[in-house]
């Protein structure tokens, strides 16, 4: 079986204005990289479709969805939702095929028509909180896939992991009370969101690290506290927030990544995954700013899912 990528025209349609880091040049990024990299033509490349209301309304409340698809500006105009996310004419659009892509991923891998899959979408997801969007991320595309293969496909347990140098504060905030979901990520602390670290526990395993972390200490990190509570939890999928922006050429953060460290994340992964999900795992795109890092960052993740 083969590795997908999913992605739409309209992802790169929602443009939040010039000066902004998550612009639609991120994903023409990927797609030269893929391409640059000679393995564009080895991965299935499929259309993201639309996202169903009530797959959006499994994680985010009528308030959340009716922020985002009611206050849609004219062409040419935006609306600021907060101080560093807005809405242009095809943000709802786009907002749907990001979400949209990371639910049919989730059907087609759980149906055993792929292995697995990359959704190179935007806008991002993971810190949407299930009662509003914020922090350039309009719905929360993990979470939402995820409650799908736990509410409508049936799946018993679910994991995901976030390796975004930024905490996934809505993927979190929407699985803190799920026995279902395990949750695990490091993340750079302080930084945006700047909310206060919660306890590790059986089902969250979300660890803060200083700025200047570079991968040794990420990779003692995965070993010694995630893939136990991995191993433990026995997830029947993986879903993963792929966020590239704790590499060191990335300024959005403070962190010392490079594409060794995301290759060697996802081959853990990978091998959780063989071992109780039958290899099933869906990843999103989430941040990555430094546009020839994102590629190359995206190029390594890939390669590892695809095991080429």
């Amino acid at each position: 079986m083969s590795t997908a990528i999913y992605s739409h025209p309209d992802c790169q349609r929602h443009d939040m204005g010039d000066w902004h880091p998550e612009s639609p040049a991120r994903l023409q990024a990927i797609a030269d990289q893929l391409i640059g990299s000679h393995i564009s033509d080895l991965l299935e490349h499929r259309e993201a479709p639309l996202v169903a209301l009530t797959d959006l309304q499994r994680n985010h409340s009528a308030n959340a969805i009716a922020i985002v698809r009611d206050n849609v500006p004219d062409e040419g105009d935006t609306y600021p939702i907060d101080g560093d996310t807005s809405l242009n004419a095809w943000s709802w659009r786009a907002a749907q095929r990001a979400a949209g892509a990371a639910v049919a991923a989730t059907d087609a891998v759980i149906d055993g028509d792929i292995a697995n899959a990359f959704c190179a979408v935007r806008p991002p997801g993971h810190h949407a909180r299930p009662v509003e969007p914020m922090g350039f991320c309009l719905f929360n595309n993990v979470a939402i896939a995820a409650k799908h293969a736990l509410d409508v496909r049936g799946l018993a347990r679910v994991a995901i992991v976030d390796f975004d140098v930024h905490h996934g504060n809505g993927t979190e905030e929407a699985f803190l009370d799920e026995p279902r979901a395990l949750m695990v990520s490091f993340y750079q602390h302080p930084l945006y969101p700047y909310t206060e670290p919660q306890p590790i526990s059986d089902h969250l395993v979300n660890v803060p690290v200083p700025a200047h972390t570079k991968g040794d200490v990420v990779r003692q990190i995965v070993t010694e506290q995630w893939l136990p509570a991995l191993h433990a939890f026995k997830p029947e999928m993986i879903f993963i927030s792929a966020g590239f922006d704790a590499h060191r050429e990335d300024d959005i953060g403070g962190m010392g990544l490079v594409e060794a460290d995301y290759a060697w994340i996802t081959e853990q992964m990978m091998a959780v995954a063989r071992q109780y999900a039958q290899g099933r795992i869906v990843s999103c795109l989430e941040g990555g700013y430094n546009l020839s890092a994102l590629g190359r960052s995206v190029v390594a993740h890939v390669k590892a899912l695809a095991e080429l």
